[in-house]
């Protein structure tokens, strides 16, 4: 029904609340408050603290308006409750001191409190509204919603409307969630819930209401990835022969990739073994062989593994591989930049192809004939492992017996992209995906609840936790000085910097510019190299192997040292506006060091202008634990900016919020397990309204996945 013919609305009031984009009963009923104001507790002015974020009441003592030097201007009004008075200022809204002019009762205001000149308390830019007493119809003492606005629309209106709503239409909302299923849930009927939020009774009431709406939101995604992983186990699958490649009879294989004696060359895990440099940890043998025993299976693989930095994902990976290779099959790594897939490609044939398995790479900006022969080699199954960009999975990318898929850092790509290279195979691939940044539960089970997840939760043995400080620039020579000494006790370092060159619109540290101030000026008696990614591939990769042999002490390098990078000899990493960088950038790159036995030092240099900004390297500095990273990193940025823009519609809820609603995020997934296993696909009759949901939030999610 049109919004107009809502009682105490009519066609005026409907022009104005179209601004907010609601123009049906529907719409109005779901357009919830943002905060509330409870008028049963509101404070004395007297009684107001500085810090204290606060809602108060009051009449106008005055209202004055004057310039600041800047031509600006600087609105002040006492609000005075007989008790107290506090000052609310404004600055450079000249409108506001009008409409406070118009004001002949009381007003009700929201803000910080703070303590301005001569003592007074404040409040900056606070919102306010004149107190309308007709629509508090003498009960002012009552929890008042307070609804987002946009220029012209009064609260008023958007109440008075809500209000009409609420009394004529939300008892009839069709409830999708069976009765039954919410008496077991202990959860609200809709209609209720909705009518609580508008007009909360009290603030127990309020809380359920909450929880019943934001269980709904978590609700129907958790049932589409669980219905998506039930489709997937349906599948047939390629079932991998491994016990034929010598992993039989190994009693629980608790001593996988131990000890390696005389074993036959054909044996998996001798070749594992011998493929490595280093002895796996206790993690990742584990984490092998939940990916083995999932490959063995008849139904095809979709495994999540997380770790932290330098945890060892990519060794995991080249077992996984090594594995589908030996069982007559191709396997292919996407990455989501070109630079990663370079440096994947460097660490892959340097492991297997000493094993006879042909290592191939394929990114866009390869020539015509590289590009054409990468293309034949894979077509014809000369190369067994393909590493590549999403140019993976281009129409003219062909394999000849495609078996085994690893994604890595799954968060840049979605599901439509990783569903597009399962086609290329034959059968069902297997999938195995991999994120170099550990996440925090809440966006795993929301992001990835269609995966089984493996955590490689342990680091090498004998690393040595990184020493992280955070330095001004004026600090810069004492830091240089330090690096100095450091490469004088026989250890290498890295610089890196934002960008490449200087740029007019960023005043940054730009890598080109600090190559040839720490070469011809800070450090000429050393032996300094720079890397970036606009070099070419070759000029890349001879840079790194001169770093890696100690040929190169300090390499002045842009990100492309983010990830792939292992030189246990380089202990120090000089992070230059460091404040120009994201939390789990920094701590990516943190990870370049510490990778053997000697202590390592990351060096964060920045000026913090934000609190945002001091906050990041704060965080850096008290820990190098990735999982509190990653939670702090959502508790600063929010989910949607944590995880990129490609993924952040799966995270828009109605109601919910993954920072704060874990807890109701883990009862909505049971409250998902509990359907299925009664009604597997919802075929039930009283289970169709919530399909209709169900349906409606897989359409969503497609959607965002190749946008």
């Amino acid at each position: 029904m049109d919004v107009q013919f809502l009682k105490g609305v009519g066609p005026k009031s409907a022009m104005v609340l179209a601004k907010l984009g609601l123009k049906t009963v529907e719409d109005v009923l779901w357009y919830l408050p943002r905060r509330y104001d409870d008028r049963t507790k509101l404070p004395d002015l007297v009684m107001l603290r500085p810090g204290e974020a606060q809602s108060v009441r009051g009449t106008l003592a005055g209202v004055q308006t004057r310039s600041t030097r800047g031509g600006k201007v600087l609105i002040q009004a006492i609000l005075d409750d007989g008790t107290g008075q506090v000052v609310l200022t404004w600055f450079n809204q000249p409108w506001i001191a009008r409409e406070l002019q118009k004001v002949e009762g009381e007003v009700m205001a929201f803000g910080q409190v703070k303590e301005g000149q001569g003592r007074r308390l404040e409040m900056a830019s606070p919102e306010w509204e004149a107190v309308d007493v007709d629509d508090d119809s003498g009960e002012f003492a009552r929890i008042v919603p307070v609804y987002p606005l946009s220029e012209g629309v009064a609260q008023r209106t958007v109440r008075r409307a809500a209000a009409s709503a609420i009394e004529y239409f939300a008892s009839q909302m069709d409830d999708p969630l069976p009765e039954k299923f919410r008496s077991t849930n202990r959860l609200m009927s809709l209609g209720a819930a909705i009518s609580q939020m508008h007009q909360p009774e009290s603030e127990e009431k309020l809380a359920r209401a909450r929880h019943r709406l934001v269980y709904e939101d978590f609700l129907y995604l958790q049932l589409a990835l669980q219905m998506r992983r039930s489709e997937v186990k349906q599948e047939v699958g390629i079932g991998f022969p491994i016990s034929k490649v010598g992993v039989e009879e190994m009693a629980g294989r608790v001593d996988l990739f131990g000890e390696v004696a005389e074993h036959d060359t054909r044996d998996l895990i001798s070749q594992c073994a011998a493929m490595l440099p280093f002895e796996l940890t206790g993690a990742q043998r584990r984490v092998v062989q939940e990916i083995w025993d999932d490959m063995e299976r008849p139904f095809p693989m979709n495994r999540l593994v997380q770790g932290d930095v330098g945890s060892g994902k990519t060794a995991v990976a080249a077992c996984a591989m090594l594995a589908a290779v030996r069982c007559g099959y191709q396997a292919a790594l996407m990455a989501p930049t070109e630079i990663l897939a370079e440096q994947h490609s460097i660490v892959l044939k340097r492991l297997l192809e000493p094993l006879g398995v042909i290592v191939t790479l394929l990114v866009g900006k390869l020539t015509g004939k590289n590009k054409a022969r990468a293309l034949e080699k894979a077509a014809s199954g000369e190369s067994q492992v393909l590493v590549g960009t999403h140019a993976l999975i281009s129409e003219g990318v062909k394999f000849e017996k495609l078996g085994f898929i690893v994604i890595d850092e799954q968060h840049r790509f979605g599901v439509v992209q990783r569903m597009a290279l399962r086609q290329k195979g034959v059968e069902h691939p297997d999938v195995l995906v991999m994120t170099a940044t550990p996440i925090p539960r809440t966006l795993t089970m929301t992001l990835y609840g269609d995966l089984d997840l493996s955590v490689i939760d342990e680091l090498p043995p004998g690393r040595k936790p990184i020493k992280t400080h955070w330095k001004k620039p004026g600090d810069r020579e004492k830091v240089y000085a330090t690096v100095r000494s450091l490469i004088g006790e026989g250890r290498q370092a890295y610089f890196v910097c934002p960008m490449i060159t200087e740029s007019d619109k960023m005043q940054t540290q730009a890598a080109e510019d600090l190559y040839y101030r720490l070469s011809e000026e800070t450090y000429p008696d050393l032996s300094v190299g720079l890397l970036h990614g606009q070099m070419k591939a070759a000029e890349k990769e001879a840079i790194m192997e001169q770093f890696r042999a100690g040929e190169i002490q300090i390499l002045v390098s842009t990100v492309v040292i983010e990830v792939g990078v292992d030189v246990p000899n380089a202990t120090v990493m000089v992070i230059e506006d460091a404040n120009r960088f994201g939390l789990s950038q920094l701590h990516q790159l943190r990870g370049r060091v510490g990778r053997g036995e000697h202590q390592s030092y990351c060096i964060l240099i920045a000026d913090a202008t934000t609190a945002d900004a001091e906050q990041r390297l704060a965080v850096l500095e008290r820990t190098t634990d990735g999982f509190k990273i990653a939670e702090e990193d959502l508790n600063i940025r929010g989910p949607g900016d944590v995880m990129g823009t490609r993924q952040s519609g799966m995270l828009e809820f109605r109601v919910a919020d993954l920072i704060s609603d874990g807890p109701v995020l883990e009862q909505a997934r049971q409250g998902a397990i509990s359907i299925l296993h009664d009604d597997p696909i919802l075929g039930k009759p009283v289970n169709q309204k919530i399909l209709q949901k169900v349906r409606e939030r897989r359409s969503e999610e497609a959607l965002i996945s190749v946008s």
